[in-house]
């Protein structure tokens, strides 16, 4: 009995490391949170230990990668299984994160003493963007080599450094060797690291912030993390589990062909959450998605944080029912527009005799982004001006209108894209 009770405590102790004994009944409610945040650490655990099992069997060289993995498959047991929950995790861990980060700054919860969080999210997606990315080409295969050789290739135009961070990445001027055992260290060495060393500090800045926010602080009313969070956090865990189960037994991981470098895939896409990357390429010169835009957005990401307007309202989904009603449009508006900047970029910009004057950086450059940007400028002085939307909403609008863009982008690619990259419909 004694020994019983000793252990329970120990139990109750590490949960109290992870959360106060008490905590706000609001702030516990499935519609807060999603319980994405413990998905999303749940999701890490399980690769970290389906991670190392599959360690004992691969073999990090280009003559043995690909076998080692049909090895795996074909004569271990629940070797395919084992590859299969690494990958789905792999994949909804993207999904559960980028969720997470959209939680986040549409409940206002990035401002003051949570920002330093805020900024520490947005390090934890890259993350884990990279975290996907390097174990993508471990396979060696067809999909995986192709894949990477795109993306390595837009890190290239990335002014002044671009080409030689592409060529330390592969390890020299092409993918090869170098880069399978350079992405197998990162994924399995010096990433995990920095996930483990940000995730504590994560969880730690959001015990520092008083846990999640809410929209009622005035009418806060305690209850025991025990009997209410803890238990709600078992069973999204059971959940999330059942689901990376179900997927793992009726969709395989895919593995195309070994790698060849002299027979490219056609078409030959980059994993489908950098999709939306390479259907910009379809659009818009390198060096605007490489370097460009991504600059864009971050630093907007970053400056958003950094207000203190007095219309903020912490806590509160899109700050407002007017902003949720905002948001809606906005997301509308760039979905159709979006899709119309598609055909025009791809139908009529192609032909390149209207600006064969013109150099290529602004021809497939600087033109296609001011027939987005203009439009674009003109939604937002609409919304400041003939709406009053305040700073906060407005600020949300625009990246609402950056990321329902990239959305249909990354759709685009991976669902009407066929052969040579053509629209297929």
């Amino acid at each position: 009995m004694g020994n019983h009770k000793n252990k329970h405590s120990v139990v109750v102790k590490f949960l109290l490391h992870l959360h106060p004994k008490k905590v706000d009944e609001n702030a516990v409610k499935y519609s807060r949170t999603f319980g994405l945040g413990g998905i999303s650490a749940l999701l890490f655990v399980i690769l970290a230990t389906t991670g190392m099992m599959l360690r004992f069997s691969y073999v990090p060289v280009i003559d043995r990668a690909y076998e080692s993995i049909l090895d795996l498959q074909t004569y271990y047991i629940f070797g395919l299984l084992l590859r299969n929950i690494h990958y789905w995790s792999a994949n909804l861990m993207v999904v559960v994160v980028f969720l997470h980060v959209l939680r986040v700054f549409y409940s206002q919860s990035i401002y003051f003493e949570r920002r330093k969080n805020w900024l520490c999210g947005l390090v934890l997606l890259f993350l884990v963007l990279s975290f996907n990315f390097t174990g993508y080409l471990l396979p060696w295969d067809q999909l995986s080599f192709w894949a990477v050789t795109i993306m390595t290739e837009i890190l290239s135009y990335i002014p002044l450094i671009g080409t030689y961070l592409s060529v330390i990445l592969r390890g020299g001027e092409q993918v090869g060797q170098s880069t399978l055992m350079n992405f197998y260290v990162l994924h399995t060495g010096l990433l995990p690291l920095l996930m483990i060393v940000f995730m504590i500090f994560h969880f730690w800045l959001v015990r520092k912030a008083k846990g999640v926010t809410t929209s009622q602080p005035e009418r806060t009313k305690l209850v025991n993390v025990s009997s209410h969070l803890v238990r709600k956090e078992i069973i999204a865990a059971l959940a999330i589990g059942a689901l990376v189960m179900l997927l793992s037994l009726f969709f395989d991981a895919p593995l195309k062909d070994m790698a060849n470098s002299l027979v490219s895939s056609n078409p030959s896409k980059a994993p489908w959450y950098f999709m939306g990357l390479q259907e910009f390429l379809m659009h818009i010169h390198p060096s605007f998605v490489a370097f460009v835009l991504p600059v864009m957005v971050l630093s907007l990401l970053i400056y958003i944080s950094y207000q203190t307007s007095e219309s903020i309202n912490v806590g509160v989904w899109f700050n407002s029912k007017s902003g949720k009603k905002q948001m809606i449009k906005s997301a509308i508006s760039s979905f159709l527009f979006t899709l119309i900047l598609i055909f025009v970029t791809e139908y009529l910009l192609n032909f390149r005799g209207w600006f064969s004057s013109m150099p290529l950086i602004v021809s497939t450059g600087l033109i296609p982004f001011l027939l987005y940007l203009i439009p674009a400028v003109g939604y937002f002085w609409f919304l400041s001006r003939g709406k009053k939307s305040n700073k906060p909403e407005l600020l949300m609008s625009i990246v609402t209108i950056i990321i329902v863009s990239y959305i249909v982008m990354m759709s685009i690619g991976i669902w009407f894209r066929g052969e040579s990259m053509k629209l297929i419909f």
